[in-house]
């Protein structure tokens, strides 16, 4: 098993809008439009949750982080769906014989209310996966008010990775190999009587 660990945080873009306007980022978490007058800013669609998420597969399997992996300063991925990079992680995991156990991940957020969200959050993240809704939790949480909680949001996520099946992955997690004929253990002299 291996277990990694991510996390992102993104400002608010620009100040509270009276509605949104065409041309204004929509706020995505989880894979989900919430309806929102303010997005977050970054190069990406600034999917904080999706961006913990494909942190903590990464980590997992001791590979580059995102922002190694997908750098803000290459055009390619401005405004790139962060869908993909949960795609691209999570098919690097599987390239190394790795299945997802499970993800728990929290959202820190003042505003907006995610409650409603969650679920459709988790479905999402799942579907991403390749893994049963189950095995996926999202859950949000504020700050209670405390003044860099209200300024953006951030996000938590852990993952549970475990051998996938037929991968021929040993217990440390290599690739296991079978001597043809190894040799009898030599009992020890000092207990034989």
């Amino acid at each position: 098993m291996r277990v990694g660990i991510g996390y992102d945080v993104h400002r608010f873009n620009g100040p509270p809008a009276r509605g949104a306007r065409a041309g204004k980022r929509p706020l995505k978490l989880g894979g989900v439009t919430i309806p929102f007058p303010r997005g977050l800013s970054g190069h990406s669609d600034a999917d904080v949750l999706l961006h913990a998420v494909a942190d903590a597969l990464l980590g997992a399997i001791g590979a580059p982080d995102l922002g190694e992996q997908f750098p803000s300063g290459d055009p390619r991925y401005r405004n790139a769906d962060s869908r993909t990079f949960v795609q691209a992680a999570s098919a690097a995991l599987r390239r190394e014989g790795w299945a997802v156990g499970n993800v728990d991940a929290t959202v820190i957020a003042d505003a907006p209310q995610l409650t409603g969200y969650k679920e459709g959050m988790r479905r999402a993240i799942s579907r991403l996966l390749k893994i049963r809704p189950s095995q996926v939790s999202v859950k949000a949480k504020t700050t209670e008010r405390f003044a860099p909680g209200r300024a953006g949001i951030a996000a938590q996520a852990v993952v549970l990775l475990k051998k996938a099946r037929g991968s021929g992955l040993g217990v440390r997690g290599k690739r296991a190999t079978h001597a043809p004929n190894p040799q009898p253990r030599t009992p020890n002299r000092r207990y034989v009587s």
